[in-house]
């Protein structure tokens, strides 16, 4: 007769076994692999959990299509994460009025899209004329840049082929830093799509540069441009032969010739792609860490933790109380839970983030409480906090007017069980551990969470058409909180708690602008005008207190940066701003090298 301890063993035996195989046939038939063996040339090869929903930079909302957009566009000006300072890039230089009202930025001459054409000041007029400010577009880029309570958009025109100047109608901090953000786009290539319509009377520029698009018919400025995409495989980067800067010999940059982008959708099978040698980085999910540091020496990498990440890890209820066509986008018994304060906070309440801390974290990260960055000096420590407490939760659902029935069974006051469904990401394991015990933790003061993680870009469909219940995600952040306006504007692109109708999406009816929401929005408004830093925080510490006490996004955990990446690609400067290891070791690529294609010395 078998024991248990005996079936113990054979489990863990079986598991082993199983382990290695699967090891072996991954490192042996992955694209990864072959494309490390095919065609050796100074190269970095990474990750991405999923496909691209598009390739193009203005409509694309979250997600992989931010790390292609790294490689392959340049902007005005660049952030530099490590000098906090702003530095030129497209623009080699730029002037400021003595009222700061008025900014005038000089391109370099010479510059080169990827497919030889000259690019021009015609190119930054058309970029932000035409995309940014076009309203028939959607895109987060117009709400950071929108200024005052009238939410004007600056005005931009051309001086000549090389000069653009930009016109404030009031101060606003933030401008140079959102500038930088915003990608310059070819005119010659795109004027056409906004000039014309499809049958839906949608702009073709809408459906342009999908991910079925040639990609030799996606014209860039960054150091890389697109040269093989393959659907669930892999998509590829070369060097753009026209990309405009050198290093300091006179050497056109950048120095790797290829980036590829392994399609690989599961955290645990992209770890064992890393350990086998087929992935040149790593995003460390904490549950891998202790197993990657022992490997470290073997394995010629280096771990890199540059502290807690910029940005915001957090799930929310859907409070859009609108219809569309007569239907309303969430149920309107669900929505009345929902938009109860009361629930909200006694959820908060009733997620033990410690526990998800110590046991999905392993202890690297630390807790959340604001949805400001806690590294940005904006940051407020004394918002409200909600600890772990069942009991809390219990006596506030109460207080609301839910009851519990015999079986321990949160009921409203209509009887109907509270039960809501929550959808995260696919893939993504930290997210499904996280949605797991959100479940668990909430059945223990009544509440049946149905837990379903979907694929990313079903997720984000189901956002945009604001038809959801409660999701799972995080957020990128940074030093300066107005990067998040499209988030906070109660019109902003991303106000996904709250969401108004997106272009292409059928109208919403019937939606409620809570009276905080709207002065959370005003907020905002006011700390872009403000110049005096102090000023700046103050207002910025009320918005956090505000959103602290009213949970639009009830925040979890803030993670350690953590990123594994061979030796022999240098200098690496890890940073923890950005997502993913391409944002985060990867940002200046172009400076980097692939030292295993170094010349020897000889004796």
């Amino acid at each position: 007769m078998v024991n248990k301890v005996e079936i113990s063993f054979f489990r863990r035996c079986l598991a082993v076994i199983l382990a290695i195989a699967t090891a072996v046939s991954l490192s042996a038939c992955n694209p990864s692999t072959m494309l490390r063996e095919e065609n050796r040339v100074p190269q970095v090869i990474v990750s991405e959990l999923s496909d691209p929903g598009t390739f193009n930079p203005i409509t694309y909302t979250t997600g992989g299509v931010g790390r292609i957009l790294d490689l392959t566009y340049a902007n005005l000006t660049f952030y530099n994460p490590i000098t906090k300072d702003i530095s030129p890039a497209l623009a080699e230089s730029w002037e400021v009025s003595e009222d700061g009202l008025k900014f005038v930025f000089t391109l370099r001459e010479g510059l080169k899209w990827s497919d030889g054409q000259p690019m021009s000041a015609d190119d930054v007029v058309f970029t932000f004329n035409e995309l940014i400010f076009n309203e028939e577009i959607p895109t987060g880029s117009r709400d950071v840049l929108r200024i005052g309570q009238n939410k004007e958009l600056p005005k931009v025109r051309q001086i000549d082929d090389l000069r653009v100047e930009f016109i404030l109608p009031e101060p606003f901090a933030p401008f140079l830093l959102n500038t930088a953000g915003v990608i310059i786009l070819p005119a010659h290539i795109l004027r056409p799509t906004i000039e014309q319509k499809d049958e839906q009377g949608r702009l073709k520029f809408l459906s342009t540069w999908g991910t079925d698009t040639p990609v030799e018919e996606i014209i860039t400025s960054g150091p890389y441009k697109l040269k093989e995409y393959v659907p669930s495989q892999r998509i590829v980067f070369e060097k753009n032969p026209y990309y405009w800067e050198k290093d300091e010999q006179g050497n056109q940059l950048p120095y790797i010739d290829r980036v590829t982008m392994a399609i690989v959708e599961s955290s645990p099978t992209a770890t064992i792609q890393f350990r086998s040698g087929s992935l040149d980085g790593l995003g460390i999910s904490p549950q891998y860490f202790s197993l990657l540091k022992r490997e470290e020496k073997r394995g010629n990498f280096t771990i890199y933790n540059a502290g807690p990440v910029y940005g915001t890890t957090f799930f929310f209820f859907n409070l859009n109380q609108g219809s569309r066509e007569g239907k309303p986008l969430v149920d309107p018994i669900k929505s009345g839970w929902f938009n109860n304060l009361k629930f909200r906070q006694a959820v908060a309440y009733g997620v033990d983030r410690q526990r998800m801390l110590n046991n999905i974290y392993r202890g690297l990260g630390q807790l959340q409480n604001s949805h400001i960055s806690f590294q940005s000096p904006f940051y407020n420590e004394n918002v409200r906090v909600y600890d772990y407490n069942p009991e809390k939760a219990k006596q506030l659902l109460l207080e609301a007017g839910f009851k519990y029935n015999d079986a321990g069974e949160l009921l409203d006051d209509r009887s109907n069980r509270v039960i809501f469904t929550l959808n995260t990401n696919a893939g993504n394991v930290i997210r499904e551990a996280m949605g797991t015990q959100i479940a668990q933790d909430l059945d223990k003061i009544g509440i049946k969470v149905d837990f379903v993680p979907v694929a990313w870009n079903s997720l984000i469909d189901r956002l945009d058409s604001v038809e959801f219940e409660c999701a799972l995600l995080g957020f990128g952040g940074s030093n300066e909180p107005n990067t998040g306006a499209n988030l906070w504007s109660v019109d902003g692109n991303v106000h996904m708690f709250n969401q108004k109708t997106n272009p292409g999406r059928k109208p919403i009816e019937g939606r409620v602008i809570a009276d905080w929401e709207q002065k959370v929005s005003d907020l905002y408004i006011q700390g872009a005008q403000e110049l005096d830093f102090e000023k700046r925080k103050a207002i910025y510490d009320r918005a956090q207190e505000i959103v602290a006490e009213q949970l639009p996004f009830i925040y979890l955990v803030n993670p350690f940066a953590m990123g594994a990446v061979r030796n022999n690609i240098e200098p690496i400067q890890f940073i923890a701003p950005g997502s993913g290891i391409l944002s985060r070791a990867f940002w200046n690529i172009e400076h980097l090298r692939d030292t295993s294609f170094d010349a020897p010395i000889e004796e």
